[in-house]
């Protein structure tokens, strides 16, 4: 039976009315073709409905939104590129809700370079900002698979992470200041661009990481770093998967804690990006166990990097750690190693249906992890194939299960739930986290009620009636109903 689509009241008709005249029509969207894919989620997972969406220009229109969305009682889902794992930027199924997307809000407002920042706004697509920090000399080290497109007020209201966490944190690390929105239109200016202030709660970081629930970030002070002028970069084997650790241990202390990435890949796959991904090449003749592809940044073009590397890899293969290695000698080749590690991602889409998840535990717990995760989910499915990678170098594993050969993809993902709930279980009794870089949204908003002990709960829920007493801040996400 199709859905009756939702009838406004009249408070929300003229609330609606005032919204659409507030912006103009550059600023609204309501026509079907126009909103269908901001009504998915980026995984295909949660499609919802919605009332419209609202394309502020500035932030004194994102306040004026909410100043007339609140009094009227309007629910409101902060939306960003959309590219987000856990469906937190997808409005539910009633047609209630209002999408507020931030994509035209996309100005650099300053570039302090003595100052190491960058003032941003929250629609900024986050490779355009990598672009103009390059431009200023500097680095802005935040990476990820969908930096093409993801804007990074949505980086850091899911506090983001991606393949330099081990240098540089986190987005939320990445912050020193922030323009919010609060539910009820009020603005808060936080634009601070200082390193030392002492003067109270830092009430940024309770946005941050937020997803949208509190109020809705719309600037930012980012921190910036020096520009590497040197990238030494190799793909490596290494002898197991104990081994990584230590190599780790080895590389941020023979660079000088200048690693920038240390991802873990396995050796198949390897031979499924190469499989199934154009432009993609498996560079061993050998397919190993388990690979890392590490990169060290150096100030300098005097080679001291590379150096640094290929003295680090000697020793290791000295020590038997190390059983083979790829050092690319061009920037093209070290961009084809890196496309191979991005590559691995869609490989496994095109193997049959996924399990996917976004767990952390402590670096030196990593091979405990994937151990036993991996006699977990063997035991309670023969045949299933494990697919763990990721950021080895803070601790996250994108432990990620595809289905067994001869079981069809409705079966399997029939215990998405149960598989999904055992790997926490594993990565819990390790002290991990159930998300590491992904958020929480809607997908693990109740997996929160095992992973979070009553008292955190209670706070959590207290600063959203606090901010949000209405309850119209991205509601259903992030935080589970008591």
């Amino acid at each position: 039976m199709t859905e009756m689509p939702y009838t406004p009241t009249d408070v929300e008709r003229d609330a609606l009315s005032r919204i659409r005249t507030c912006l103009g029509p550059k600023g609204w969207v309501d026509d079907a073709e126009t909103l269908t894919p901001w009504l998915i989620d980026s995984r295909r997972v949660y499609e919802g409905r919605c009332l419209g969406m609202a394309r502020p220009a500035n932030t004194q229109e994102v306040a004026e939104i909410l100043a007339i969305a609140y009094k009227a009682g309007l629910q409101i889902v902060p939306q960003g590129g959309n590219t987000g794992r856990v469906g937190g930027a997808t409005p539910d199924t009633t047609g209630r809700q209002l999408l507020l997307n931030l994509g035209r809000m996309n100005s650099v407002r300053d570039v302090d370079a003595a100052n190491y920042t960058m003032t941003v706004e929250a629609g900024c697509i986050l490779k355009d900002l990598q672009g103009v920090a390059e431009q200023a000399d500097r680095l802005f080290p935040l990476s990820l698979g969908a930096e093409g497109s993801c804007q990074i007020g949505g980086n850091l209201a899911s506090n983001a992470g991606g393949i330099n966490v081990v240098r540089y944190g986190n987005a939320r690390d990445l912050v020193l200041g922030l323009e919010v929105v609060l539910p009820d239109g009020r603005i808060w200016s936080g634009l601070r661009r200082l390193r030392k202030d002492n003067t109270g709660y830092d009430l940024k970081q309770i946005f941050l990481g937020s997803e949208g629930t509190l109020g809705i970030i719309t600037a930012a002070v980012l921190k910036l770093f020096p520009l590497p002028k040197e990238r030494a970069t190799a793909l490596v084997a290494i002898a197991d998967l104990d081994t990584a650790v230590t190599l780790l241990e080895r590389a941020r202390s023979a660079s000088g804690d200048a690693l920038m990435s240390f991802e873990l890949m396995p050796g198949f796959a390897l031979d499924w990006a190469e499989k199934y991904v154009e432009g993609a090449k498996q560079p061993f003749d050998t397919t190993y166990d388990w690979t890392i592809l590490m990169e060290i940044g150096g100030p300098r073009t005097d080679g001291a990097a590379k150096i640094a590397l290929e003295s680090l890899l000697e020793n290791a293969f000295e020590d038997g750690l190390v059983i083979d290695a790829v050092l690319p000698q061009s920037e093209d080749q070290r961009a084809q190693i890196w496309f191979l590690r991005e590559a691995i991602v869609e490989a496994q889409v095109r193997e049959g249906a996924q399990v996917k998840h976004d767990v952390s535990v402590p670096v030196s717990q990593v091979p405990r992890f994937i151990r036993e995760a991996n006699a977990a989910v063997e035991e309670m499915m023969p045949g299933i194939r494990p697919y763990p990678f990721g950021h080895v170098g803070d601790g996250n594993i994108h432990y990620n299960l595809s289905q067994p050969i001869d079981m069809p993809a409705r079966e399997f993902l029939g215990r998405y739930a149960e598989l999904q709930h055992r790997v926490h279980d594993v990565a819990l009794s390790l002290d991990g986290s159930i998300s590491a870089e992904h958020g929480i949204g809607r997908s693990k908003r109740d997996e929160l009620l095992r992973c979070k002990s009553a008292v955190e709960l209670d706070m959590m829920r207290s600063l959203k009636t606090l901010f949000d007493p209405k309850g119209l801040m991205n509601p259903g996400k992030t935080i589970p109903d008591a």
